[in-house]
């Protein structure tokens, strides 16, 4: 008689197969063979001394990428989400006020993840498609005395390049710690993290970095870090807590570091080989680039009739357009027609903006005039071939 009660599965012992696909959504975004090769490299411990030199090598090029001197500079295992998390989980304790900007879902996602832990969190509302004014902030900072004021720099929900200059003045006025994710914006438009005062910033992957998700770079300052270590209590999570991932990543000068967790060794591969194609490009580069094939493509898209969600030039995100939703056609049947018959994945929209736009990301090598003239097409095709009501 059999010691195991379920069968292997059938489906197992067939060959794994992937296809190919233009990755033109909000992310992930397609990995260049170079960031592939490189993720393939053999697996070696995650304590050894070769993958220290590996993840001081990230930390330098996220210093690069952030544009900060900041010691407290790591890669986060796990995707953005973990990322956010780690930054609140560790700056907030229970009870105390946490204010989040909502331009889109991120600010959304903040508020809740500060309320699973006790916060008191009190939240202001962007126009849709617009952004926060520095008055706006002000008086909201002034009324609720957060710990942490959170804002998506770049929202790719809504498509919306958020102002910063400013911003991180107030929130040291009224004694705050500014926290912003750059998950969608980062690489792809300047950011400065030191010269703008920033606190608590961190990315993603697998965005204009091109690497697999699942790693999440982020930084945080020294007065971000004074508040963190001074805490009354332990942060909620013993995976995200900084103390023990500074001490792995080398960031807390000990002589010795502890094992925490299994650092995911090939995604560092992955995430320091992007990271080494972003430096040999270079920030400025980089940044001009996306803003110029950005700026092409939203012509491309108004000479079609088609209008941008995002009104205020200066307010769109280089990296993922929002575009209105064609009138009489249903989003859905034009990204499924456009996936079948191109081969390219578009999306609809995300939280406040679901139902109401397309959503096009151009990130990293992905960049490019020519595919914009290739989503061009698709869209062309598929509004052709799509059903329009004539209400």
């Amino acid at each position: 008689m059999s010691s195991v009660s379920v069968p292997p599965p059938k489906c197992l012992q067939k060959p794994l197969v992937v296809p190919h696909r233009y990755m033109f959504g909000p992310g992930p975004s397609n990995v260049p063979p170079r960031i592939l090769k490189a993720g393939a490299n053999p697996v070696i411990g995650h304590m050894h001394p070769e993958i220290f030199e590996i993840m001081s090598d990230i930390k330098s090029g996220i210093q690069y990428m952030f544009q900060t001197q900041n010691s407290m500079t790591f890669a986060v295992s796990g995707t953005g989400h973990a990322a956010m998390e780690c930054a609140i989980f560790n700056t907030v304790e229970g009870g105390e006020s946490v204010l989040s900007a909502v331009n889109g879902i991120w600010g959304e996602r903040a508020a809740e993840m500060a309320e699973r832990i006790g916060a008191t969190v009190n939240t202001i509302v962007a126009p849709p498609g617009g952004f926060l004014t520095n008055a706006d902030i002000e008086q909201a900072l002034s009324k609720h005395r957060p710990v942490v004021f959170f804002l998506a720099h770049g929202e790719s929900s809504t498509g919306v390049l958020h102002p910063l200059d400013g911003i991180a003045e107030l929130c040291h006025k009224y004694n705050c710690l500014f926290l912003v994710d750059s998950v969608a914006s980062m690489g792809g438009t300047p950011l400065h993290m030191d010269q703008q005062g920033i606190d608590i910033l961190y990315t993603g992957s697998q965005k204009v970095l091109n690497a697999p998700p699942g790693t999440a770079p982020i930084s945080f300052s020294e007065r971000a870090c004074q508040k963190i270590f001074s805490r009354s209590t332990k942060p909620v999570s013993f995976f995200l807590d900084l103390g023990w991932l500074a001490n792995y990543w080398g960031c807390d000068g000990k002589p010795s570091r502890l094992y925490h967790h299994t650092g995911p060794v090939t995604a560092f591969y992955s995430l320091r080989e992007s990271l080494a194609v972003l430096a040999e490009e270079g920030l400025e580069n980089s940044w001009e680039r996306h803003h110029k094939v950005a700026e092409y493509f939203h012509q491309g898209l108004e000479s079609m009739g088609l209008k941008l969600f995002v009104k205020e030039k200066k307010a769109r995100l280089p990296t993922v357009t929002t575009i209105v939703a064609p009138h009489g056609y249903d989003w859905k049947e034009i990204t499924t027609y456009i996936m079948k018959t191109h081969n390219l994945e578009i999306s609809g929209g995300l939280g406040p903006s679901a139902g109401l736009v397309l959503r096009v990301g151009l990130m990293g090598c992905n960049s490019s005039k020519d595919n914009v003239d290739m989503v061009l097409a698709a869209l062309g095709d598929a509004l052709k071939h799509c059903h329009k009501s004539k209400v």
